[in-house]
């Protein structure tokens, strides 16, 4: 283990005691992270950050009593942006992953995960703030990291204004039929722009479609 000084810190949060603590453990094996104090809600991590425990990293479960990963995850983009947040989750819907976008969350976890797959998210958000894993949204894993390097990205792609306008309708959680009807023209005119964004923006989701916009300014939350 490294020196406490040079590790990326960590608070866990999970009210199920026993993954809890095998997950803490586990990630305090890797080394440069350590697990700084642990938490059973979204209540639990307010009173541990306000007691002195700043971390770089929040890795949170969706699924909590009191004070779920929706709302800390809400409170922590808004008191303490600088701070990253993993979320770990049962459900890689595109609507529920949607929503943590617009929560702030910057990466998910599914939570049936390789111990594998834990440090090299822990490790990608270290370096680059964001991990999603290939299970939820295809090539998306390394999209950030390659875009963050260049910057490159969007000014290679011209978007139309319909274009646009359907990329920030496809960021929210109406369905792709209110969508649809909000732009005013057929559900298979929306297939064919959501296909045509995913070949320009070279995605496979509408979770990507979503990142994207959030990544290039698109869209704010």
């Amino acid at each position: 283990m490294s020196n406490m000084k040079n590790c990326y810190k960590v608070i866990l949060v999970d009210d199920h005691v026993l993954l809890r603590d095998a997950l803490a453990n586990l990630i305090n094996s890797f080394t440069d992270f350590k697990v700084i104090a642990t938490a059973g809600n979204g209540k639990e991590l307010q009173q541990a950050i306000a007691n002195g425990h700043l971390p770089q990293l929040v890795l949170l479960d969706l699924n909590m009593p009191g004070m779920d990963g929706f709302e800390a995850s809400k409170w922590l983009s808004k008191e303490y942006p600088e701070i990253n947040i993993l979320i770990l989750t049962m459900y890689d819907s595109e609507i529920a992953l949607i929503r943590l976008l617009q929560s702030g969350v910057k990466g998910f976890l599914k939570k049936d995960i390789h111990p594998g797959e834990l440090r090299a998210a822990l490790q990608a958000v270290a370096q680059s703030g964001y991990y999603y894993s290939h299970n939820t949204t295809g090539k998306l894993a390394g999209f950030f990291q390659k875009s963050q390097q260049e910057n490159t990205s969007f000014d290679r792609v011209i978007l139309s204004e319909k274009e646009m306008e359907f990329l920030r309708l496809a960021s929210t959680d109406l369905t792709y039929k209110e969508i649809a009807v909000k732009l005013n023209i057929t559900p298979r005119a929306i297939d064919g722009y959501r296909d045509a964004l995913f070949e320009k923006l070279d995605v496979r989701s509408r979770v990507g479609l979503a990142i994207y916009a959030v990544k290039n300014g698109i869209v704010t939350f």
